[in-house]
């Protein structure tokens, strides 16, 4: 199974899920992609993604993940916690520590949901730090340094041993994803 998580305040609809849901239908048809649509609330987030990996475990299903942002983040406590090979994509490294900026009314574009960012938020994001990556070898960062929402050194370091590709220019949605999917594929091990 690849598990596609989107970040903050995206969505499946997105432009990386819907070239990430082509490129697998395309190249992988018989590969089980699940995008779910993330639930505003961290916790309630992680518990659905946590249900997902679970239950796909318990049958025998081996898992992988493309984590963008937020997603990337939530990505790399899978990884490390369940095991599974992981593309994180421009990742938040320490998203607890912005959430003060987010306290408030919040509107997702993709869902048209209206919800508030609050201040156990921040605790709850907190709780799913993966302060150091102890198997690096699971991870495949691709990173651009013209991120306008996150400073890509703090991923730099994070995962300076892990599989790492760091772009000149760009943007946090990555400018040329599609471009990568191949290579992110073979990190993954999909066969076809």
């Amino acid at each position: 199974m690849l598990l596609y998580i989107h970040g903050f305040n995206s969505s499946p609809l997105s432009d990386k899920g819907l070239v990430t849901a082509q490129y697998i239908h395309t190249h992988f048809p018989n590969l089980h992609l699940v995008q779910p649509q993330l639930p505003s609330c961290p916790q309630s987030a992680m518990n659905m993604l946590i249900d997902i990996v679970e239950k796909a475990k318990q049958v025998g299903e081996p898992v992988c993940y493309i984590g963008s942002s937020l997603g990337g983040y939530f990505a790399s406590y899978l990884a490390e916690k369940y095991g599974g090979r992981a593309a994180l994509i421009n990742p938040a490294v320490k998203p607890f520590e912005l959430f003060d900026e987010f306290i408030g009314p919040q509107h997702n574009p993709y869902t048209d949901e209206h919800y508030q960012v609050l201040p156990i938020h921040k605790a709850q994001v907190a709780e799913f730090n993966t302060e150091v990556i102890v198997h690096p070898d699971r991870f495949f960062v691709l990173l651009q340094s013209g991120d306008e929402v996150l400073d890509y050194r703090q991923a730099v370091d994070k995962y300076h041993c892990c599989k790492l590709v760091v772009e000149s220019g760009g943007d946090h949605s990555f400018v040329g994803y599609s471009d990568k999917m191949a290579e992110i594929c073979d990190f993954l091990f999909l066969d076809k």
